[in-house]
């Protein structure tokens, strides 16, 4: 969701629990429905306080993994960017191979990965460059010292890739559980409940809809921003987008044509097979 269109519903259910408040208020008591005003407000204080206790947990752990992807997302093209330089001290025969496959490794990510993550529909597939690759170095015999050092530098940074991958895509289905978004939901609709007992008739109009609109607007801006953090992929501000694997990949083609390397990969533009 777009920052204009959560403003436009955060607008839209302020607006909407207000209304709600200046009609109750019209047939309240003076005073409010409370006959002891400290004792209610008191109850109210526990139920704020745990609410917001609930969501500032929430929105820890959310931004913790928000951060996560972000990390995984930056280290990975970093790493692709360095097997690059790697596979050009493997042995001849699988040289070009290996670097063919990981321009078509940053390419899936782009344009095939990341849409999927975006969907929420990534689940448990692979990159099939990732496969492609493992099964080109499994064949790899490295005669000379520098062609050892760098069979197993390929190696840790492989391992690495694969760790920075597993990150970028955690999120990509949503981290906050369905019972987890029910309590949020049904916690929130008792406050506004509980909030509307608090109408008074003999507060001035504009008071009331102060009373009950900042309250409402500070928990659906809590909300959305745990649903900012639970989707963090996918256009927008804020969202994260594979700005750093296209860098990679622009880094590729010019480190290739200063290098004098011919880059031909085995794939189409959006990293399919052809």
């Amino acid at each position: 969701m777009s920052v204009l269109a959560s403003g436009a519903l955060a607008l839209a259910i302020t607006a909407l629990t207000v209304v709600a408040m200046l009609l109750v208020r019209r047939r309240s008591p003076e005073g409010s429905w409370f006959s002891d005003g400290d004792r209610a407000s008191g109850v109210f204080g526990v139920l704020a306080t745990g609410f917001s206790v609930l969501l500032g947990f929430i929105i820890f752990l959310a931004f913790q993994s928000y951060d996560e992807a972000r990390s995984g997302a930056q280290l990975e093209a970093e790493l692709v960017a360095q097997q690059l330089q790697t596979a050009q001290l493997m042995p001849q025969d699988v040289r070009d191979e290996l670097t063919g496959e990981l321009v078509c490794y940053a390419r899936t990510v782009v344009r095939t990965e990341w849409p999927s993550m975006v969907a929420g529909t990534i689940g448990d597939s692979v990159n099939p460059w990732g496969v492609a690759m493992f099964q080109t170095f499994r064949d790899v015999d490295p005669q000379t010292n520098a062609e050892q050092s760098a069979y197993d530098r390929w190696a840790d940074e492989t391992a690495d890739r694969q760790q920075a991958r597993q990150s970028r895509v955690h999120g990509a289905e949503g981290l906050i559980p369905l019972p987890l978004w029910i309590v949020l939901y049904i916690v929130a609709g008792v406050i506004f409940v509980y909030m509307l007992f608090f109408a008074d008739s003999a507060e001035r109009a504009p008071t009331q809809a102060v009373l009950m609109g900042s309250v409402t607007l500070v928990i659906t801006l809590l909300l959305l921003l745990i649903g900012f953090f639970d989707h963090p992929h996918g256009p927008g501000v804020g969202k994260l987008q594979p700005i750093a694997m296209e860098r990679t990949l622009a880094l590729m083609e010019t480190q290739g044509a200063a290098i004098g390397l011919d880059l031909d990969p085995p794939c189409d533009a959006d990293g399919r097979a052809g």
